[in-house]
């Protein structure tokens, strides 16, 4: 059967895909928003859920890995025809995911003060952070089975019911935020920044629950742990270490953008955790056509379907540029409204409003870097992911964030790095993608 390419077909996986992949950035940006209006302390609490966001994505984008590679493996078993093959994969893979993520929180707990320390945290914003996290990284190995569930459910095309649990996950922390936070008068007290980490650690219990539900009642993957170990588990596991060093080369320019901007001042990490966590939600929003990527590449590859591999990658880049430069053209709009949504401090608003058009013009560079991951993880080329992203950050993003601290641009320079960052991503990638497949496509 043909494989359906079209701008309606892709938008059917994208749109959902959009939906489900915001709902983590919305989880830290409910707390943001929420924590950052509140009537004592907020700018230290908004900082402490930067530095918390920064550590916890680390560990998220590290250890999610999953989900990429169980899809890439079941699209191109799909594209095959030989799904019967590895549906005992996914329960396989998840349990030595639930493994490592449950031995991190163990080992992150107990050193939470020493980790955040390393990003310039001290003092009150210290103890905000640690009280913040110990709370926050309960809800680690749920966020992890959930990504990896998500993970089948692209394989398998459909994206509907991610979409489902994470629309039903964040009205749950929005509510539940609102709730716990500031408390309601005469029933119990307000948690404060307690309350924001309490309500998403519940959301993405709730999430990890659904998303049991929707596998087991809406596909014929099984979650019964097979003695019989799957022959793809190799790969996947050769596939996640590819990932989780790439995504370490990625953190470690979250790492040192987060520890520059904490070591400017309170009111540059506030600036700074609000722009980080608007760019998050624009990256994720974008990694709708990202996941479609992922999910039509695989099947096409698995297929040997090469000319409508390069037909797809062409319409991707031209929709990916198309929804970049909207993000970036609507932010424009809203400029001064989005930093009051935020916060109230005229220090942070000053500070936010100076560098954040920086975001806004790196948007359609994110956007094409974004989709060419997901083509790359649809065809299963790891190696090729993790070699650009070492290179870029070595070569591209760390001497550019030195040089610019050097000079005194605080956060402009954070975030030009950022910008020539994902420039270096996002071309090699294209370039490489045409090098290989176009001689196939002229061949046949």
């Amino acid at each position: 059967m043909k494989t359906n390419i079209s701008l309606k077909h892709i938008n059917t996986l994208a749109i959902p895909a959009i939906i489900a992949g915001i709902s983590e950035p919305i989880l830290s940006l409910t707390d943001a928003a929420i924590v950052g209006h509140m009537p004592k302390h907020a700018t230290e609490s908004l900082a402490a859920v930067g530095v918390v966001t920064a550590f916890l994505s680390m560990l998220i984008w590290v250890l999610g890995q999953s989900r990429s590679a169980i899809s890439s493996i079941i699209s191109q078993y799909l594209g095959a025809n030989k799904l019967d093959d590895v549906k005992n994969l996914p329960a396989q893979a998840i349990a030595i995911i639930l493994l490592i993520s449950i031995v991190v929180c163990g080992l992150t707990y107990p050193f939470c003060s020493a980790i955040f320390k390393l990003y310039n945290a001290s003092g009150l914003l210290l103890d905000y952070s640690v009280s913040y996290y110990k709370i926050r990284v309960i809800g680690l190995p749920f966020t992890l089975y959930t990504f990896a569930v998500f993970g089948v459910f692209r394989g398998l095309q459909n994206t509907y019911y991610p979409m489902l649990i994470a629309i039903t996950g964040s009205f749950i922390n929005i509510i539940l935020d609102i709730i716990l936070v500031y408390g309601i008068n005469g029933i119990f007290m307000p948690l404060n920044l307690k309350g924001a980490a309490i309500a998403s650690v519940i959301a993405q219990i709730l999430m990890a629950v659904l998303s049991t539900h929707f596998l087991l009642k809406k596909t014929e993957i099984s979650l019964n742990f097979s003695r019989s170990i799957n022959k793809e588990i190799p790969r996947f596991l050769n596939m996640i270490g590819h990932l989780i060093i790439r995504t370490l080369a990625l953190n470690t320019a979250l790492y040192f953008a987060t520890r520059f901007a904490a070591g400017y001042g309170n009111e540059y990490i506030a600036a700074y955790t609000i722009a980080i966590n608007l760019w998050f939600f624009a990256a994720f929003a974008v990694d709708g056509y990202s996941s479609a990527g992922n999910i039509l590449s695989g099947k096409l590859f698995g297929a040997k379907n090469y000319s409508l591999l390069v037909q797809l990658s062409n319409q991707l880049i031209k929709y990916a540029l198309i929804v970049g430069l909207a993000m970036g053209g609507f932010g424009a709009l809203i400029y001064k409204f989005i930093g009051g949504v935020f916060t109230n401090d005229p220090l942070v608003l000053e500070t936010f409003y100076e560098f954040f058009w920086i975001v806004l013009v790196m948007q359609p560079f994110c956007a094409l870097a974004f989709v060419f991951d997901g083509i790359f993880k649809g065809l299963g080329k790891m190696k090729d992911l993790r070699n650009v992203l070492l290179l870029a950050t070595i070569f591209v993003f760390l001497p550019v964030i030195f040089i610019t601290d050097y000079y005194d641009w605080k956060l402009n320079g954070v975030f030009t790095a950022f910008t020539l960052w994902m420039i270096a991503r996002g071309l090699p990638l294209v370039i490489k993608f045409r090098k290989q497949f176009l001689p196939l496509v002229q061949n046949h």
